[in-house]
């Protein structure tokens, strides 16, 4: 439930809930429903419901005992703010996060609605990144809901990247990653969707971040956007000094 990560711009990966539902175009190839489903056939405990909701809280202190700053994406296998997952349980997550300093938190969610609205239950420490998915300019609205987000570090995932997503405004926002859809019947990204995006946060001065071109075989698509890797990031807090124990 917890360990390192693939993903091109975290480093481990903390799942104290598994499972989602599917919430906009974005979710139609959705690799965690895969990666679930194949768990689930090996007999993974934890995904013996499959892709359904689950919370584990066996697995919540797990980064208090990771002693080596690391940047974690929650719930590489869910959202958070699922309407499935209670907010006593969302509290206990960023309870955890709070005391545990010496990392860095990436929280993602296309529930941008339910994100704001509980905004005010939870405490924002600035070891907490928070961020909404956005594949296209029909989903542009979630950026309205995380500005509205008391936390010191916001981001945009424009991934899959489906469409042009327009102008959005990226005022106040930290860090935007842009990626295409990767796996069985992905759809492809037209480049300049990308390079605008870029273009808009080179002018805007926020760092971006290019994940990949994605397809069937995304190692062979590459990382290069106009001939060059880009992995800016937002500026990091500096971690809390603790013992041996993490904690």
């Amino acid at each position: 439930m917890a360990g390192p990560s693939r993903i091109e711009w975290t480093e481990a990966s903390w799942n104290p809930v598994t499972g989602c539902t599917k919430a906009s175009p974005g979710c139609l190839h959705c690799y965690a429903e895969r990666m679930a489903k194949r768990l689930q056939s090996m007999g993974q405990p934890n995904y013996r419901d499959g892709f359904r909701v689950a919370l584990h809280p066996a697995v919540l202190d797990a980064p208090l005992n990771w002693s080596r700053s690391q940047l974690i994406f929650v719930n590489s296998m869910s959202d958070l703010f699922h309407e499935d997952v209670p907010l006593d349980f969302i509290q206990q997550v960023f309870a955890v996060m709070s005391r545990a300093r010496q990392h860095s938190f990436q929280v993602l969610t296309k529930r941008s609605e339910r994100l704001e609205a509980l905004a005010k239950k939870l405490p924002w420490p600035s070891n907490v990144w928070i961020g909404v998915s956005v594949e296209s300019a029909d989903y542009a609205y979630r950026i309205e809901h995380l500005r509205r987000v008391p936390a010191s570090t916001r981001f945009i995932s424009f991934e899959p990247l489906l469409a042009d997503a327009g102008k959005p405004d990226l005022t106040g926002i930290h860090w935007a990653i842009v990626g295409g859809e990767s796996g069985p019947g992905a759809r492809p990204m037209d480049p300049t969707w990308a390079l605008s995006i870029r273009d808009q946060c080179l002018e805007q001065r926020v760092p971006f971040f290019f994940k990949q071109w994605g397809g069937v075989q995304k190692k062979k698509a590459g990382r290069l956007l106009d001939g060059r890797v880009w992995d800016e990031y937002p500026t990091r807090p500096v971690p809390a000094i603790i013992g041996s124990s993490g904690r």
